[in-house]
This record gives C-alpha cells, sequence and structure tokens, in this order.
C-alpha cells in the first residue's frame, strides 16, 4: 500500500521506511505553512475585489480624492447590506499620482496581481485613454464617472459621466440663446478631452452661423498658474462691441489661479460669463469665491438640488466622511449610479465575470439624484438631465436652466464628419462600439 506525504513523495509501509525525527521537524512547519496559506487563498476568493483608480496625489488629486472615499462609501454600505452573492466587498485602492502612463501600469496591477473584479476609476481622458488597452485586453471592467469628449465607446468601459450632447452642446445652446453670446472663447487644459470637445463645438459653433474669427481657442498644460497674458487676452477678444462668453474645459487646480486673475482683472460673469465643465462643489470648497459669482457650470447633478433622494445621499456622505461641510458633485453621483447598476448586473448574472456583467447591466436603471431614471443604454453611456448652475458666494449652485426630460448620451458626435454614420450598440446583432451605419461594418472592437 502506498501512501503519499504533503509534497506526494511516496513511501511504503511494507519496507518499513522510519522517518527521522529530523525530518518531522522540517515537515511540520511547512505543512502548517501550506495549510495556513490554502486557507488565506480560499479567504481571498470569498471577498469579491474592487479596484479603485484615483490620484490621491499630484494636480488632479483636489478632484480625485473624494471619489476615492465615495467608492469606499459605498463599498462599506453594501457590505452593510449583506454584501454582493453572498460574499463581502473589498475595497483595493492605489494611486496613479496624476501620473497617466501610471494608470496603465497601476490597472495591470488590479486585474493581474490583486485580481479585481471591476474598477472605479480616471478622472482625465488621458488617464482613461492609458488604462483602455490595459482593461481591453486583460477583459476588466472599468466604470469612469467624468464628463468625457465621447468618440468612444468599449466593451469594457462604462461610461456614467456626461458625453459632449449632455454638457457641452446644452450649455452653448444656453449662452447663445439665454445669454446672447456671439463670440467664443474655448480654453482648455492640453490634453485629449478638451481638444477634442472644443473640436466638436468649434463645428457646432460654425454650423450655428458663427463666424470663424468670432471663435478663440486656448490650451495650457496642466497645473498651469500664470494667468495674467491669457486673461488679457481674453479680455481684449470680449471688447470688440459682441458679447463674448468663455467655455471652459480647464481641468484640475489650474482652475484657481484662472478664476482668481479674472477677478484680478475686474472680469465679472456680466462682463464676459464663464461656463465651466470640470467645476463643481469640491473644486470651489475651501476658496473665495467671491470673484467667482455669477459664472456657470454645467453638469447632471449639483449638490442643491432639492428632493429625497438627493438628501438622503448628501446625509449618508456627511455620515460616512464624519464633516457635515464637505460637499458632494456631480463625478460623485456618477460614481454612486455606476455602483448601484454594476451590483444590479452582478446580481442579475449570478457572477461577477466581465462578459456576464457587460450583458446583464445593458438596460439597467436607477433613479437619478437629480431626477428621472438613468438607464445604461446599448452603447455603455447612459441617460441623464442636463442642468446649469450659477456659482453662489457659499460655493454652491443656484440652478438657472435645465432640460426637460433626461437625455441619451451620444458616444459618436453628430458634429464630426467622421463620425455621423457611426454608432455603438453593444446588444445582438451588431455588438460593435464603432459601427458604420453606412458601410455595414464594425471597425474595432467587438464581441
Amino acid at each position: 500500500m502506498t501512501l503519499f506525504s504533503i509534497y506526494g513523495a511516496p513511501f511504503n509501509r511494507e519496507k518499513k521506511t522510519v522517518m527521522k525525527k529530523k525530518n518531522i521537524k522540517l515537515w511540520v512547519p511547512v505543512a502548517i505553512a501550506v495549510f495556513f496559506g490554502m486557507q488565506t487563498a480560499y479567504a481571498a476568493k470569498d471577498t469579491i475585489k474592487v479596484g479603485v483608480l484615483h490620484s490621491l496625489s499630484g494636480t488632479m488629486a483636489i478632484s480625485e480624492t473624494t471619489l476615492k472615499d465615495t467608492v469606499l462609501m459605498m463599498i462599506e454600505d453594501q457590505n452593510k447590506k449583506g454584501g454582493l452573492l453572498g460574499k463581502q466587498l473589498e475595497a483595493v485602492v492605489v494611486d496613479p499620482a496624476s501620473n497617466w502612463p501610471l494608470f496603465a501600469e497601476k490597472t495591470r496591477e488590479l486585474i493581474s496581481k490583486a485580481n479585481v473584479d471591476v474598477i472605479f476609476g480616471c478622472w482625465t481622458s488621458v488617464s482613461r485613454k492609458s488604462v483602455l488597452p490595459v482593461i481591453e485586453e486583460l477583459n476588466g471592467l472599468l466604470f469612469y464617472p467624468v464628463q468625457y469628449e465621447g468618440e468612444e465607446s468599449s466593451k469594457n468601459v462604462f461610461y456614467t459621466g456626461a458625453a459632449p450632447n449632455q454638457q457641452a452642446i446644452p450649455a452653448v445652446d444656453y449662452l447663445m440663446n439665454e445669454v446672447g453670446a456671439k463670440r467664443w472663447v474655448l480654453a482648455g487644459t492640453d490634453y485629449v478631452y478638451p481638444r477634442t470637445t472644443n473640436k466638436i463645438l468649434e463645428a457646432y459653433l460654425l454650423a450655428k452661423g458663427v463666424k470663424k474669427s468670432d471663435i478663440m481657442i486656448n490650451y495650457t498644460p496642466f497645473g498651469h498658474s500664470d494667468w495674467q497674458s491669457i486673461v488679457s487676452d481674453i479680455k481684449k477678444f470680449g471688447s470688440q462691441g459682441k458679447k463674448t462668453a468663455v467655455v471652459s474645459t480647464i481641468n484640475g487646480d489650474a482652475n484657481v489661479p484662472f478664476y482668481k486673475e479674472l477677478g484680478n482683472q475686474g472680469l465679472s460673469a456680466e462682463d464676459i460669463p464663464v461656463v465651466a465643465f470640470s467645476v463643481g462643489e469640491e473644486e470651489l470648497s475651501g476658496i473665495d469665491t467671491k470673484p467667482l459669482v455669477g459664472h456657470l457650470a454645467a453638469w447632471n447633478y449639483f449638490m442643491s438640488v432639492d428632493n429625497k433622494a438627493n438628501d438622503e445621499f448628501i446625509k449618508k456622505w456627511h455620515a460616512y466622511i464624519k464633516d457635515k461641510k464637505r460637499v458632494t458633485n456631480d463625478p460623485m453621483e456618477a460614481t454612486y449610479i455606476g455602483f448601484k447598476m454594476w451590483v444590479k448586473a452582478v446580481e442579475k448574472a449570478g457572477k461577477t465575470a466581465t462578459d456576464a456583467v457587460a450583458e446583464a447591466i445593458i438596460g439597467i436603471t436607477e433613479p437619478n439624484l437629480t431626477g428621472g431614471i438613468a438607464v445604461m443604454n446599448k452603447n455603455h453611456h447612459l441617460s441623464k438631465p442636463v442642468l446649469i448652475g450659477e456659482i453662489q458666494k457659499d460655493g454652491q449652485f443656484d440652478i438657472v436652466w435645465q432640460t426637460d426630460t433626461i437625455v441619451a448620451g451620444d458616444a459618436w458626435s453628430d458634429f464630426l464628419p467622421g463620425s455621423k454614420s457611426i454608432v455603438a450598440n453593444w446588444t445582438a446583432p451588431i455588438k460593435c462600439g464603432n459601427y458604420n451605419t453606412v458601410t455595414k461594418k464594425c471597425s474595432g472592437q467587438n464581441f
């Protein structure tokens, strides 16, 4: 009769092989270590790991740190409800430090080493673009919670922030129709989101009859701090007898000196109103908002929205963060909705596998905190209301305009020649993120 040790090495009782005491002393600790190693591995599999991929340092920390806290709040809340599929959720937090290539590296670590089932993260489009090839290669799952430039739809990404038709286009319409803007300054940080958004907006303005000479476009690097000459140019551009407005895609901590310089040069919202796409309650907290009063922001959510769902969200946030002065903002709501939808999709699929969840989430709904029902559409974008708020002295927003109904996010712009005929549809029979309705062909990633 042959028996096996923990290593699988045979010994034969018939040969009366005697195990020496020194071997026992060596084997027992190893056996214990292997046993507890197996227990640890089992325990690890007994949790559902959630990756949190947000900059906690660097120029984008001003915006992204709060989103990390939002995900942790949602995980804690879900665990109190009993977790998901009978397991507790476990957060795996990393800091890409506003370093765009590092986002890709951290994504690979989260999926390949930490074995996360989903990732909530990124703010800038350049960070998302860095992550995209990795998340597709490894078939991971990313929920992206910030407004972006569109022109993208991936099987592995769910876009819970605004597409251009849910923020940029309505904001320009408001400035044109309600404020009477005739000249336009498109000011942005120098990376893919502002450049693509401004390309869409320039095409839109030209289609509306705006002269090219009435459009000024300017880009600055991340963290830009010296705004004196640029604001001087804006002031000069706006002194030509036509109502001028600034459409700002300036991102991160560069917004603070930008608005401060507007005040220094006496440019009020009445003179040249600014509508921002990346300035919310979080960016305004802790700074002097007097020079900003009257300027605008376009989002799908404002903390000042008065309804029961939003009140409960704010109350939950303050209880979690233990600071009633902490504000809420649009990307937090987008994170909240995305997390809720992911939970529902996992429960529907009965598993956390990427393909199963991606199939299950289409059509799932979740109430917006600003009214109406968010729907995860076939193009992996949400349906949301659009709101425009006016900055107040307390850093909050007075809502001055909003859409009558929710607006479905459009992955591909109708105002760019190469995008007009492209649609995203991740359901059968198309199952493609960039399907050409003219050629009837998918020109990129598909199932």
